[in-house]
């Protein structure tokens, strides 16, 4: 009896000892979380977070096993009984820094000016006896299509700048086209950069037509989109031939033919519809792109830019950006990856619903960002998901490699599934922001293995899952029954857990799990370790220098007021869709429903954009601002000023600088080439179906570099034999030199011979 009694004291002393670790009480204080506020978060052993206004507390302390919390009112603590976890700080969301601005009277009235990432922007009052407006960064005249009119307002977006401090100003022009009196300058407009990690830049320079530095490349050109213009704006592009294309569509399907890989910014104003285009070369999705080393960026000017209707497509393509713009109601995918992509980079969007599917789960459109097919080396970062129902499929069944993918600083918006579902490829997946997303977060699939890192989940029932085990396998299956794939864990928070919350660690079994969490990013997981399904182990791609890019994650906690800050995810100002998604979800069928009022609100979606300067005029207005915000308008394209001296040679089988593109064979058993003190050895051999295309934006005097070994040294410029074009040739230098005007020009074959470098100088006039 008295053992009885002894042992019955015992069970209910560990009961009282249970109950004492999980309790928690006067708890008063705690606020909703906040990102325009700095916040503690008070993490409790159960996965519970209660959220503090760092404003509003006097003092934090411990009494053994208590923690204490006295807020500044002097109301009563709250008091937490052996229960906290963890107590951790969030900073408030940066808001960015506005410029410098005065407005004495007789001037234009600047209303708001702003720095941003690679850009910067200001509004400003109409003012009396202006029919236009001028817009100066540094003293450097921008293009008039960044000037737009609102209908209380005007803007000017400046684009492609490095990071630093600009000055901005906007000058009244007259009806006769002459600058009036009454200019006013912004200034102190501070410019980040964007944020370039990623498997995209691994070690890739230059994603799109931009340079890491965020200016335009060399001899890059620039056409703006608007639903005026998509059917008329016009460039050359050298098809084998130079011709003049018209049309989006056209001008993309021209570069698909892969002889011109001058770099080419899109730049979408306003609303864009798929009436608006003319053609396109995917039925099902809408723009293709088509072809290796595109150079090819899309991006939005200001906070509206978007596309409406349709998506893109992308196939075999390389060097491909896109960023700060909409898709609104895509056809099927707002992107479809589709085949042997790689380096693409995808940032900044605003991905919203697309076209109702006619299978049940697409109520919402069918896929947002999808990759597959081999395609390789993507970044999706700092993109916004509004209540899509599937965000973005990683891989299908037939990918030969492991592709290597990275999404950081993504917000998944009140998101259904997909973020991402992952089969056969390695992924890197941190910092992203899972917000009340209803059926999970991250799948793993095919042998797939991802890195989840530095992750904020809230209120997310099943965060993250391997298919046939662990979360997955309490239930019939979410994945079709593929064999699983295997994710590290390190550092996510997880907030807010529904009462259905389940994630399972190797710690709480090692057979049957939902991730291997490590206590150090660089800690492996062991060989061992593998799904209870397919019996793969984890590839440790993220510990591997050779295979991983250098990136710092932001701490769990920091990640929603990141995203939802300034420079976080969406467009700029995250845009012009005022919209919060509530915490609800419609259900059909046991399909989520899109949301009435915000599927309301993109099916009557407009554009606020009254008039575009300079869209009418098909040469544009052009401007003398080089690399940073545009240059030299022709046709409707912009060309990089050419800044001294440029060399481009060929090591690593390509031009060093993307003035030059090159349709034919390169070799490196041609001999050499002395240029300057340094030896080439790799060249382009001088065929009869080698075509390479220079364009300069000024007069200059080209000299081209052949082998010591090549007996003859020539070429024909423009399909002109160089007596016809005054050319100089120097045979014992192995030299030919001819001066060339501003424009495009061809270097073909005159001789059997095989070029090593092409020095281009400008000539002052």
């Amino acid at each position: 009896m008295k053992k009885m009694v002894f042992t019955l004291a015992l069970l209910l002393m560990s009961l009282s000892a249970a109950v004492a670790q999980t309790r928690t009480f006067k708890i008063t204080h705690a606020v909703a979380r906040n990102s325009k506020v700095n916040q503690m978060y008070v993490t409790t052993k159960s996965g519970d977070v209660k959220y503090y206004n760092t404003a509003d507390l006097t003092s934090v302390k411990f009494e053994g096993d208590k923690a204490i919390i006295a807020p500044k009112s002097g109301a009563e603590n709250d008091e937490y009984d052996a229960s906290v976890q963890a107590i951790s700080f969030a900073k408030k969301a940066d808001q960015g820094e506005s410029g410098d601005i005065d407005n004495p009277a007789g001037v234009i009235q600047i209303t708001e000016a702003k720095g941003w990432q690679e850009s910067a922007y200001l509004k400003w009052a109409p003012f009396e006896g202006a029919s236009s407006y001028n817009v100066y960064v540094d003293d450097k005249k921008i293009d008039a299509q960044l000037i737009r009119q609102y209908a209380s307002y005007y803007r000017a977006d400046v684009l492609g700048l490095k990071a630093g401090t600009y000055s901005v100003k906007v000058v009244p022009v007259n009806a006769e086209g002459t600058e009036i009196t009454g200019a006013n300058t912004a200034s102190n407009l501070v410019v980040k950069s964007f944020n370039r990690e990623g498997f995209a830049h691994f070690k890739y320079a230059g994603v799109g037509a931009y340079n890491n530095d965020g200016t335009l490349k060399a001899g890059a050109k620039v056409l703006y989109i608007t639903a005026k213009t998509t059917k008329t704006v016009s460039t050359t592009v050298n098809t084998g031939k130079l011709e003049t294309i018209t049309g989006l569509q056209s001008i993309i399907d021209a570069y698909s033919k892969g002889k011109d890989k001058t770099p080419i910014a899109f730049r979408i104003i306003g609303k864009v519809n798929l009436s608006d285009l003319d053609h396109i070369s995917s039925s099902a999705e809408g723009l293709q792109i088509k072809g290796a080393m595109m150079n090819m960026t899309f991006e939005g000017v200001g906070d509206d830019a978007t596309v409406y209707g349709f998506g893109f497509l992308l196939r075999e393509a390389e060097s491909v950006e896109f960023r700060n713009f909409a898709i609104m109601r895509c056809l099927d995918d707002a992107m479809s990856l589709d085949t042997k992509n790689s380096h693409v980079w995808i940032h900044n969007m605003d991905l919203f619903y697309g076209k109702k599917g006619s299978a049940a789960d697409q109520a919402k459109g069918d896929g947002t960002v999808d990759i597959k097919g081999d395609s390789k080396y993507v970044t999706v970062a700092y993109n916004r998901f509004w209540d899509n129902g599937k965000a973005s499929m990683c891989g299908m069944k037939s990918e030969t490699g492991e592709n290597w993918i990275t999404y950081h600083h993504n917000w998944f918006d009140h998101s259904d599934s997909r973020m991402a579902r992952v089969r056969t490829m390695s992924v890197h997946m941190y910092n992203n922001y899972y917000q009340h997303c209803d059926v999970y977060g991250i799948g793993a699939t095919s042998g797939s293995s991802i890195f989840m890192e530095s992750n904020y989940f809230d209120a997310v029932k099943r965060p993250i899952m391997s298919s046939l085990q662990g979360t997955d396998a309490k239930g019939d299956g979410t994945f079709s029954g593929e064999k699983g794939g295997l994710i590290k864990a390190y550092g996510n928070v997880f907030a807010n857990k529904p009462d259905n919350f389940s994630y399972i660690t190797y710690a709480e079994n090692n057979t049957s799990f939902d991730a291997y969490e490590v206590s150090d990013p660089s800690e492996q997981v062991p060989a061992s370790v593998k799904t209870l399904v397919g019996g793969t182990s984890y590839n440790n791609f993220d510990t591997n220098s050779s295979l991983m890019y250098a990136y710092a994650a932001d701490k769990a906690e920091d990640v929603p007021s990141i995203v939802e800050g300034f420079y976080g995810a969406g467009r700029l100002n995250h845009g012009d869709i005022d919209f919060v998604i509530p915490d609800e979800t419609v259900v059909t069928n046991g399909h989520q429903q899109p949301l009435p009022a915000l599927a309301s609100l993109l099916d009557s979606y407009t554009s606020g954009v009254v008039k575009v300067f300079g869209e009418s005029n098909a040469t544009g207005e052009g401007g003398s601002t080089g690399g940073s915000t545009g240059g030299t308008t022709e046709g409707g394209s912009t060309v990089t000023p050419i800044e001294g001296t440029v060399l481009v040679t060929f090591t690593d089988s390509k031009p060093s600088s993307s003035i030059v593109t090159v349709s034919g064979n390169y070799a490196t058993n041609k001999g050499t080439a002395t240029i300057d003190g340094t030896s080439y050895s790799t060249c382009v051999k001088m065929e009869s179906a080698t075509n390479i295309s220079v364009t300069v934006d000024k007069k200059v005097t080209m000299t081209l570099y052949f082998s010591s070994a090549d007996s003859k040294t020539n070429a024909k410029i423009d399909g002109k034999k160089p007596a016809e074009v005054n050319a100089v040739i120097d045979s014992t230098a192995k030299t030919m030199t001819v001066t060339l005007d501003a424009g495009s020009h061809t270097i073909t074959k005159q001789d059997t011979c095989n070029l090593f470098g092409i020095k281009l100088v400008p000539v002052k006039e």
